[in-house]
């Protein structure tokens, strides 16, 4: 069984509009202004996009809201995404970029979490890098909207290309901390921000995997518990260096494919006529997970521990690869 399917709705483009060169805002509202479900903040919707050959798919999007009202999302008449151009991707972002337009229809599914926010208690440190800013917006505006502790690190190349940093300053205030790598002359330092955090504070990092990364390991460096530090990451797999084409063998069905160097085992395995489930398609919710029975695994998920790693019995169909020329599965 593929995707779990959300109920589909067909919504509208009222607006689409261009905030910087990379980023693209759109809203989306029923053609009878009805109210749309409700969401919580750190969730995304999945939109219908065609990509250039002319096949369909899905992207994730956060959901934005800078309001910081109780109950504002919960029966909205429109919802707002941000849509960043990714040259190197397989399509999606140019669809959405340069053949969506003020008036189309589009299909989407409902609302839903996967990086939900706490409530009240201990500080909430976010931490954004470029387009990750997204679902950092719902999630300092509920904060503030709560009367809870947040506190926004916001990194970017500079600030020509920030999404959103007008609504975040009247909305953060002092609590907003915005780093451009132009003005520091490096990135943003991981080391000097988790200094400053107090013991209980909840990290929320959203961002590229550079990001993700660097902040996963100082905080396991540090002994940081799983609990303390969500994250999202806002990038779809990319084609990494020495990533190179190998055979996919499927054990019960005797099917044997090659997965080239810039496609997913996922992606073949939907071509081949295969119904895998998956979701997030980045590594992250663990639902495409496939047993193993041949073959050496490059692991690239965030979602099974080392020991599960070391065994070399599982992977995540989605984002990881074969360190050689062969794997079996077991399906």
């Amino acid at each position: 069984m593929s995707h779990e399917p959300l109920p589909t709705l067909t919504l509208r483009v009222a607006e689409a509009r261009q905030l910087n060169p990379l980023i693209r805002t759109f809203r989306l509202r029923a053609d009878d202004g009805r109210a749309l479900p409700g969401f919580t903040a750190g969730a995304h919707i999945r939109v219908k996009v065609t990509l250039p050959d002319g096949k369909e798919d899905w992207r994730h999007y956060s959901l934005i809201n800078p309001a910081a009202q109780q109950g504002v999302t919960d029966a909205p008449t429109e919802y707002a995404i941000a849509v960043r151009i990714e040259d190197e991707g397989r399509g999606g972002s140019r669809f959405m970029h340069q053949t969506l337009k003020e008036g189309d229809a589009l299909t989407i599914e409902a609302p839903k979490n996967d990086f939900p926010v706490h409530e009240g208690g201990p500080r909430a440190v976010l931490i954004a890098g470029g387009i990750g800013i997204t679902p950092m917006i719902s999630m300092a505006a509920r904060r503030k909207a709560e009367g809870a502790p947040v506190r926004m690190h916001y990194a970017g190349r500079s600030r020509d290309l920030m999404a959103f940093l007008p609504e975040l300053q009247t909305l953060l205030a002092d609590d907003l901390v915005v780093h451009t790598d132009v003005e520091a002359g490096a990135p943003l330092n991981i080391e000097a921000l988790l200094d400053g955090c107090e013991a209980q504070d909840q990290l929320y990092v959203c961002g590229p995997k550079v990001m993700l990364d660097a902040v996963l390991a100082a905080t396991q460096k540090r002994g940081w518990t799983h609990d303390r530090v969500h994250f999202e990451l806002f990038t779809t797999p990319v084609v990494e260096e020495g990533d190179h084409p190998f055979e996919v063998v499927l054990a019960m069905s005797g099917k044997t494919f090659t997965v080239p160097a810039d496609k997913t085992i996922l992606d073949c395995m939907i071509d081949e006529g295969c119904d895998p489930m998956y979701d997030c398609k980045r590594g992250e919710c663990g639902v495409c997970a496939t047993p193993v029975m041949e073959g050496e695994i490059d692991h690239r998920d965030y979602v099974l521990m080392a020991s599960e790693k070391a065994a070399g019995n599982v992977i995540q169909i989605c984002i990881s690869r074969a360190k050689g020329a062969r794997l079996v599965l077991d399906v």
